[in-house]
């Protein structure tokens, strides 16, 4: 092998002469190609997908059921969960404890921790609004499993049904319909 000197980098590679010639008299004739057309499909945009309200409404629901109890600030309630808008008639409340209105869907909190429970209250009753529900029952549970057997969800679910405008009452369930373990909800129709 013969022994070549050592290329210096980025140096560009020529061709030796003879085999430049014979390139060039082998490509003497050739007529450059015309350019061919290309068609340009446009892809769809994708759909748009609306993360930032998303995010929003997940920090509403959020923020809108918060554990401060605005109401207690003042006030001593009863061991039963009891609620009426203020302006409603008092017939309502009467209404909702004899079961007036058939309940339309619940939810079972049992098992859940408070975040939990508050994230899956928020989202049932806004479905709950959404599918035209008027009336939902939400079982909180007695608190016989907990650690002081109290019903640990029970004041959270006041407080959070409390903050929520749609919310027209709400009181402590029929003994048939879960009693000190459930609460039946009043819904503003759509």
């Amino acid at each position: 092998m013969p022994h070549s000197k050592p290329r210096e980098k980025n140096l560009p590679v020529t061709p030796p002469d003879n085999e430049l010639a014979v390139f060039r008299a082998a490509v003497a004739d050739v007529i450059p190609a015309s350019p061919v057309p290309r068609v340009l499909h446009h892809r769809p945009k994708p759909p748009a997908i609306p993360i930032q309200t998303r995010r929003d409404e997940k920090q509403v629901l959020v923020d809108s059921l918060s554990d401060h109890d605005p109401w207690s600030d003042g006030f001593e309630t009863g061991d039963e969960l009891c609620f009426l808008r203020p302006g409603l008639p008092q017939n309502v409340l009467k209404k909702l404890r004899r079961g007036h209105w058939v309940i339309q869907d619940e939810l079972d909190l049992h098992g859940l921790t408070r975040v939990e429970a508050r994230m899956a209250v928020g989202a049932f009753l806004s479905d709950a609004l959404h599918a035209g529900h008027r009336c939902v029952r939400i079982i909180h549970g007695k608190g016989l499993g907990s650690v002081q057997r109290e019903p640990v969800l029970k004041q959270k679910v006041r407080i959070w049904l409390m903050q929520r405008e749609e919310i027209l009452a709400f009181c402590q369930a029929r003994p048939v319909d879960g009693g000190s373990g459930a609460v039946i909800v009043l819904l503003k129709g759509l």
